[in-house]
């Protein structure tokens, strides 16, 4: 492997680069993470006025795609919403199939986790400002979309869309930002000191 390739490497892995295995390594993972965000949709409370429960969900995907990158990580998301629309009840509040008005957050999750894995992929999960800034960028997206979808399914404006849509989650997804983007480099951190911050087939 020549330097320039080894540096190439050194700037785009991301936390799941440093198991081994490849391609059971990923399909493991990416069904981890599907799992993941399955297991958090259940932690829901719902919200007066609005159809859009608080969940968990947010904190997972913005995590799996820090963790797992750009492929991994929409590709877990992408299972997770096909496996909800074939039947299995791990939409929040145990739904599953076609979920109106909500089903636009569920889209932007996807382009949320491969946003935020990108960014992870450049370096940006090293460093708590940085995975901060591309964690509040996934929550944009999150918030876009589902807004969108949900202005547009209950014909309703761009004020109540906020009201509904984004205000009663800013603090509560303020705080599953910090949590996430606590974790990631603490636990590059460890294993930097550990000698274990790598993937194996880089020397």
């Amino acid at each position: 492997m020549t330097v320039a390739a080894i540096a190439t490497q050194r700037r785009s892995f991301v936390l799941a680069d440093l198991l081994p295995g490849e391609l059971t390594r990923d399909i493991a993972l990416v069904l981890a993470g599907a799992g993941l965000v399955g297991l958090t949709a259940q932690l829901a409370v719902p919200i007066p006025g609005t159809p859009v429960p608080v969940t968990g969900q947010t904190f997972a995907v913005l995590l799996i795609g820090a963790a797992l990158g750009t492929i991994r990580g929409a590709a877990s998301l992408i299972t997770y919403l096909l496996i909800g629309l074939a039947g299995v009840p791990w939409f929040a509040e145990g739904n599953s199939g076609f979920v109106n008005p909500t089903f636009g957050y569920l889209i932007g999750f996807i382009l949320a986790g491969a946003a935020v894995g990108k960014l992870a992929e450049r370096g940006a999960d090293r460093s708590v400002v940085r995975i901060l800034g591309a964690m509040v960028l996934g929550n944009v997206i999150i918030f876009a979309i589902g807004v969108s979808w949900l202005m547009g399914v209950t014909h309703i404006g761009l004020a109540e869309g906020w009201a509904q849509g984004v205000q009663p989650f800013l603090i509560g997804g303020a705080i599953k930002t910090a949590l996430a983007a606590g974790l990631l480099p603490g636990t590059w951190a460890l294993l930097d000191r550990s000698g274990r911050g790598r993937p194996s087939d880089i020397p």
